[in-house]
């Protein structure tokens, strides 16, 4: 009788258990989020954090950046500069910008010579946008598969980075990463939100 109890208990803390892994899988797959709390759709394997995909038919990138208030005063004494991740392409007011690209895919994008340009969008009155360069680096290969690169974004609005190049067998490379100066009022709301709700809002 005794063995028997024990038996019963140990079923039903083993159906317990996987009752609650199921339960846990189910409820990430719901909020489409992964074990690190990463928007599963926006990350793949190995990527989590504040790296976010770009991804063309030609070329996938990893895309990082790190913000400084531009307000903030720099001191001597300090060991390092405090840069604050930012969640993909949205920084919160104008200050300095410290991005990095990792050229995921393919492995022979490394030897492609890339220019990099960022560009501030103005929109004018029939809907359509007008680029007005602001960063222009000539184009130059990167072995080591990264891209780094800071800069500062004076004002409020859209800028977008363009990565550009064309290989030696004239395949042509590009693709651009958005970015966003000011949160409006629905920003603040979304930040309190789960992942599968933000897309909604």
């Amino acid at each position: 009788m005794l063995q028997r109890t024990k038996l019963s208990s140990r079923s039903s803390q083993f159906i317990s258990g996987i009752v609650i892994i199921i339960a846990f899988i189910a409820f990430g797959a719901f909020l489409q989020a992964s074990s690190q709390g990463d928007s599963s759709e926006t990350y793949p394997k190995g990527f989590r954090g504040n790296t976010c995909t770009v991804e063309t038919e030609s070329l996938t990138i990893g895309y990082s950046s790190y913000y400084l208030s531009g307000d903030y005063e720099v001191s001597d004494d300090e060991p390092r500069t405090p840069y604050i991740p930012v969640q993909c392409g949205k920084i919160p007011e104008p200050g300095m910008l410290n991005i990095s690209i990792d050229l995921l895919y393919p492995d022979s994008m490394r030897n492609v010579p890339l220019a990099l340009r960022l560009v501030k969008l103005t929109m004018l009155d029939d809907d359509q946008f007008e680029e007005h360069e602001v960063l222009s680096i000539p184009a130059q290969a990167h072995p080591s598969g990264v891209i780094t690169q800071a800069f500062r974004l004076n004002e409020i609005g859209q800028y977008l980075i363009y990565l550009d190049g064309t290989s030696k067998d004239n395949v042509h490379y590009q693709l651009n990463v958005s970015i966003t100066v000011g949160h409006d009022w629905r920003d603040n709301i979304r930040n309190f939100l789960p992942p599968f709700f933000r897309k909604y809002t």
